[in-house]
Protein backbone atom coordinates (compact mmCIF):
# COMPACT_ATOMS: atom_id res chain seq x y z
CA UNK A 1 0.00 0.00 0.00
CA UNK A 2 1.44 3.31 -0.74
CA UNK A 3 1.30 6.18 1.80
CA UNK A 4 -0.02 8.66 -1.20
CA UNK A 5 -3.64 8.60 -0.19
CA UNK A 6 -4.28 8.50 -3.70
CA UNK A 7 -5.10 5.34 -5.88
CA UNK A 8 -5.74 5.23 -9.68
CA UNK A 9 -9.13 6.05 -10.80
CA UNK A 10 -9.75 7.98 -7.86
CA UNK A 11 -11.22 11.84 -8.72
CA UNK A 12 -8.86 14.21 -7.11
CA UNK A 13 -8.97 18.26 -7.31
CA UNK A 14 -5.44 20.19 -7.60
CA UNK A 15 -5.32 22.41 -5.06
CA UNK A 16 -2.33 24.82 -5.95
CA UNK A 17 -0.16 26.00 -9.03
CA UNK A 18 -1.62 26.86 -12.23
CA UNK A 19 -3.86 24.08 -12.56
CA UNK A 20 -5.50 25.47 -9.59
CA UNK A 21 -9.84 23.71 -9.14
CA UNK A 22 -9.43 21.40 -11.85
CA UNK A 23 -10.96 18.12 -11.05
CA UNK A 24 -10.06 14.59 -13.20
CA UNK A 25 -9.25 11.06 -12.60
CA UNK A 26 -6.09 9.29 -11.72
CA UNK A 27 -4.28 7.54 -14.23
CA UNK A 28 -1.16 5.95 -12.50
CA UNK A 29 0.62 6.98 -9.30
CA UNK A 30 4.44 6.63 -8.59
CA UNK A 31 4.84 5.98 -5.15
CA UNK A 32 8.46 6.28 -5.73
CA UNK A 33 8.71 9.74 -7.47
CA UNK A 34 5.63 11.05 -5.42
CA UNK A 35 3.51 12.03 -8.06
CA UNK A 36 0.49 11.63 -9.82
CA UNK A 37 -0.87 11.91 -13.45
CA UNK A 38 -4.51 13.22 -13.19
CA UNK A 39 -6.91 12.94 -16.66
CA UNK A 40 -6.88 16.44 -18.50
CA UNK A 41 -4.83 18.53 -15.75
CA UNK A 42 -0.91 19.92 -16.96
CA UNK A 43 -1.74 18.78 -20.23
CA UNK A 44 2.04 18.93 -22.44
CA UNK A 45 2.64 19.02 -26.01
CA UNK A 46 5.47 16.52 -27.27
CA UNK A 47 6.68 16.49 -30.64
CA UNK A 48 7.27 12.56 -31.76
CA UNK A 49 8.63 10.91 -35.18
CA UNK A 50 6.26 8.13 -35.17
CA UNK A 51 8.64 4.93 -34.79
CA UNK A 52 6.51 2.05 -36.48
CA UNK A 53 4.18 2.36 -39.28
CA UNK A 54 0.61 3.18 -38.35
CA UNK A 55 2.11 5.26 -35.14
CA UNK A 56 1.13 8.63 -35.22
CA UNK A 57 3.47 11.34 -35.53
CA UNK A 58 3.75 14.96 -35.19
CA UNK A 59 2.49 17.34 -31.58
CA UNK A 60 1.07 14.47 -29.25
CA UNK A 61 -0.77 16.31 -26.27
CA UNK A 62 -0.53 14.36 -22.95
CA UNK A 63 -1.05 14.53 -19.07
CA UNK A 64 1.99 15.26 -17.09
CA UNK A 65 2.77 13.85 -13.86
CA UNK A 66 1.86 16.39 -10.95
CA UNK A 67 3.16 16.33 -7.40
CA UNK A 68 0.87 14.03 -4.72
CA UNK A 69 0.79 16.85 -2.65
CA UNK A 70 -0.63 19.24 -5.13
CA UNK A 71 -3.96 17.27 -5.26
CA UNK A 72 -6.15 16.42 -2.70
CA UNK A 73 -9.48 13.10 -3.13
CA UNK A 74 -12.96 14.12 -3.42
CA UNK A 75 -14.91 12.11 -1.94
CA UNK A 76 -17.88 10.75 -3.60
CA UNK A 77 -20.86 11.01 -1.37
CA UNK A 78 -20.43 15.24 -0.14
CA UNK A 79 -18.46 15.76 -3.70
CA UNK A 80 -15.73 18.03 -1.23
CA UNK A 81 -11.75 17.99 -1.63
CA UNK A 82 -10.87 15.89 1.89
CA UNK A 83 -8.15 14.12 3.53
CA UNK A 84 -8.51 10.65 3.59
CA UNK A 85 -8.44 8.48 7.23
CA UNK A 86 -7.61 4.71 7.40
CA UNK A 87 -10.23 2.61 9.57
CA UNK A 88 -10.37 -1.07 10.55
CA UNK A 89 -14.19 -2.83 9.77
CA UNK A 90 -14.97 -6.01 11.69
CA UNK A 91 -13.65 -8.13 8.91
CA UNK A 92 -10.05 -6.80 9.94
CA UNK A 93 -9.90 -4.95 6.57
CA UNK A 94 -8.68 -1.40 5.91
CA UNK A 95 -10.59 1.05 4.68
CA UNK A 96 -10.64 4.68 3.75
CA UNK A 97 -12.97 7.06 5.05
CA UNK A 98 -13.39 10.70 4.49
CA UNK A 99 -12.80 13.59 7.23
CA UNK A 100 -15.58 15.40 6.69
CA UNK A 101 -18.69 13.50 6.04
CA UNK A 102 -17.29 9.57 7.41
CA UNK A 103 -18.28 8.13 4.18
CA UNK A 104 -16.39 5.04 3.26
CA UNK A 105 -14.52 5.53 0.30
Amino acid sequence: MNSLGIKKGDTVVVISGREKNKKGKVLSTSFKDGTVIVEGVNIVKRHTRPRKQGDPGGIIEKPAALRACKVMRVCPKCDKPTRTSWTVVDGGEKVRVCKKCGAQI
